[in-house]
């Protein structure tokens, strides 16, 4: 039995015990939610010494009151995943509260003991959690290593378990180190191995590709895909995360994922903010240019001053190493009201710690040399500090 005919024989013994689970819109007058005083269907009372409630949106609740497959579920969201999966190329997008919850919900939820998974040793907390949660078998590969990732791989294959999964799971753009994972040749490696791949797009969401997508649809694999989680909570400006999967596999989530079945859902309200981010996202190629003309600015400036940051992109991690120095050159370039923060374990591997620097495309070139300037200069004071540790 391969993945696929395990999610549909779990979901055909569901259809089977009636209890197969599917999105309902509300009907009728609500006695389902936990809207239990009123004031997400709209009752307000006015605050005390005023004499109305402010107004809010007709019909869209700022609660989402139950879990969607309660009476959280609205029409709204329908429009949302249908046009996210259309952005994406996917057959299918669920959304769920956050890119913890997707992460985490997602590998918990189709991961199974027995099954293996590569897991980049950089991956983000979400992922280590929901390997956790699946009591999986786990190979962690060293960062961007591929040739690490197949010794792991072929070590598997050669076991040959009968059904038993094999999975890659990476971040396209890790979020603390910003570089970018090489995709294409990850996603050769599974197939050559028969491994599914699975990757978080929350950071490269909005800001790669002509609409961008991200860097599995500027990579063109979006078809050797199981899975990718994306947030909007970052370039999208928007509270809420998706998983764009295949039809099968949300009808699976939808049935099986506790992060989904036992949440309350988001406000309807948010899925017009939703709405109303998708078409200048997709359109904004001007303030994508600007992000990566001004990521490249302040990695230029940096190497100017004598500071080599790592990584690629607009996450821009300058490493000190020890947690205190970090620290002190954080604090220094904050006094200076430039709003950034040092990094420290468990966030980074010990003995990693950092000042980390997230670009803007609304950032100024000006700004930015000032910045450079400022975190070179605190960069080298903490280094420098007497008695201070190495």
């Amino acid at each position: 039995m391969n993945l696929f005919d395990r999610w549909n024989t779990a979901l055909a013994d569901l259809r089977k015990q009636d209890r197969f689970r599917s999105f309902n819109r509300p009907q009728g007058l609500d006695f389902t939610s936990n809207d239990y005083l009123g004031y997400g269907a709209g009752r307000q009372p006015a605050p005390p010494g005023t004499a109305a409630p402010s107004p809010f949106a007709e019909g869209l609740s700022r609660s989402g009151m139950a879990s969607r497959l309660l009476r959280g579920h609205h029409e709204v969201w329908e429009r949302v995943e249908a046009e996210l999966a259309a952005w994406h190329g996917a057959e299918a997008v669920l959304m769920m509260t956050s890119g913890y919850a997707a992460n985490e919900g997602l590998l918990s939820t189709i991961l199974e003991p027995g099954d293996w998974v590569a897991t980049d040793e950089l991956n983000h907390a979400c992922i280590v959690d929901g390997l956790r949660l699946a009591r999986c078998r786990r190979h962690s590969f060293r960062h961007n290593d591929l040739n690490h990732l197949e010794d792991g791989l072929k070590s598997e294959a050669a076991k040959a378990e009968p059904g038993r999964e094999r999975f890659v799971i990476t971040e396209s753009l890790f979020s603390m180190d910003g570089d970018r994972a090489p995709l294409a040749e990850i996603v050769a490696l599974a197939e050559r191995y028969g491994a599914q791949v699975i990757v978080d797009e929350a950071h490269a969401t909005g800001c790669f590709g002509a609409t961008g997508a991200g860097l599995i649809d500027a990579a063109g694999v979006r078809g050797k895909v199981l899975a990718s989680v994306h947030t909007g909570g970052k370039a999208l400006g928007v509270p809420g995360a998706y998983i764009a999967c295949s039809r099968l596999l949300k009808d699976y989530l939808i049935n099986k994922c506790r992060h989904l079945i036992f949440t309350t859902a988001l406000p309807a309200a948010c899925g017009q903010w939703w709405l109303d981010m998708m078409p200048v996202v997709r359109a904004d190629e001007t303030g994508r240019a600007a992000l990566h003309a001004n990521s490249a600015h302040f990695r230029k400036a940096l190497v100017n001053h004598g500071i080599t940051p790592g990584g690629t992109e607009y996450v821009i991690p300058v490493v000190l190493g020890d947690n205190g120095r970090a620290v002190r050159a954080a604090r220094q370039v904050q006094a200076l009201g430039f709003d950034v923060r040092a990094i420290r374990p468990p966030s980074v591997p010990v003995g990693t710690a950092r000042v980390r620097v997230s670009i803007h495309a609304d950032h100024n070139s000006a700004i930015l040399d000032q910045l450079a300037e400022a975190l070179a200069a605190a960069v080298r004071s903490a280094q420098s500090e007497v008695g201070a540790p190495p």
